[in-house]
């Protein structure tokens, strides 16, 4: 059985109903409560030390502000924070050019090799219906307490704080009963479970498509001297208006997703040159929090997959994720022979 991780002074486990800040020195997790940092006060700490830090690197230094501290009623303009509810709200009513000026929309069964080899694969492709691709998925009525189950509620998970865009652990079980409340006070989101030595791999393979290009799938020695990844199938779940700010998915892997139950909004900026020193720069930024990036592009696409829809987003583009609704989807990322050149 998994051990829970304990944070804080208090050495508790992680509750969802209080407000936790991390440690830049020890990278650990204090309760406000516990070190005396209020929730609204937080935001404007630069490097926070916890108490015993503290002793050894100085006091926690404050974010600089340029001329005199404002005023009380001048708080209505701070900017807006990614993953805030302010900031959610506002996303939700913007408006951008729709993803079908790029996307690809073959059907499931017309998704081959050849396919890909014709088409390219340098832009997302969004296939309507599953049929044809050659993947196994549980019925639309599974739900996340369906994966605690095949799990295990002991399972320790890493899960974003959405209004924070910080991470923290916790049993899935806890963070199920979370997503089972109405009453929730804040937004997390799971996107990082990768669960393919739980029983829960026995109800999905990936697309055919994914199996045939996947390196791993095809090259990965027997007999290898390291470990094989683990990355070929992720169990998504979040709830309503989380949001995962812009990012390239990692090692040059293109991915996959599938929603099964919701929806999820994403927001694509091609890999050009431009946009990719765009994203180097943003990415560094000391307010990237403050910033959002789809501004900086010439084009940031919208592209809703709904559910029973499959999205495959290919090396090197730039996207954002918003869930809209309560969703599970299920996805996974692939190294391949078709997008070589921006792999590297």
């Amino acid at each position: 059985m998994a051990s829970v991780p304990l944070y804080c002074l208090c050495r508790l486990p992680y509750d969802v109903t209080r407000f936790m800040i991390e440690c830049d020195g020890c990278q650990d997790w204090f309760h406000g409560s516990c070190v005396g940092v209020e929730e609204e006060a937080a935001a404007e700490i630069d490097l926070y030390h916890c108490p015993q830090c503290a002793l050894r690197r100085g006091p926690s230094v404050m974010k600089r502000r340029r001329g005199p501290p404002r005023a009380p009623e001048m708080d209505q303009n701070l900017p807006v924070r990614t993953g805030s509810s302010q900031f959610i709200r506002e996303l939700r009513g913007r408006t951008f050019p729709s993803a079908d000026e790029v996307l690809l929309r073959p059907s499931g069964a017309q998704l081959t090799v050849e396919y890909l080899e014709e088409k390219t694969f340098s832009v997302p492709i969004l296939v309507a219906r599953k049929e044809g691709l050659g993947m196994t998925l549980p019925p639309a009525t599974f739900t996340p307490k369906d994966v605690e189950h095949y799990v295990g509620a002991e399972k320790v998970i890493d899960v974003i704080d959405v209004g924070r865009q910080a991470d923290c652990r916790m049993r899935l079980g806890d963070f199920v009963t979370y997503l089972g409340d109405s009453r929730r006070d804040r937004v997390l989101n799971v996107i990082s479970l990768e669960f393919s030595d739980t029983r829960l791999s026995n109800l999905v393979e990936t697309p055919r498509i994914v199996r045939k290009l996947s390196w791993v799938e095809n090259l990965w020695p027997g007999e290898a001297a390291c470990e094989r990844p683990s990355v070929q199938k992720y169990c998504l779940m979040g709830a309503r208006d989380s949001y995962t700010d812009f990012h390239i998915d990692f090692g040059g892997t293109s991915v996959w997703y599938h929603v099964l139950r919701g929806e999820k909004i994403f927001y694509l900026a091609r890999p050009t040159a431009a946009n990719l020193a765009l994203f180097e720069a943003w990415s560094s930024s000391r307010n990237q929090a403050e910033l959002f990036f789809g501004d900086q592009v010439d084009r940031c696409y919208r592209c809703p997959l709904r559910q029973g829809q499959t999205l495959f987003i290919p090396t090197g583009w730039i996207h954002a994720v918003l869930t809209p609704v309560d969703c599970l989807a299920f996805g996974g990322n692939f190294l391949h022979s078709l997008n070589i050149e921006m792999q590297l």
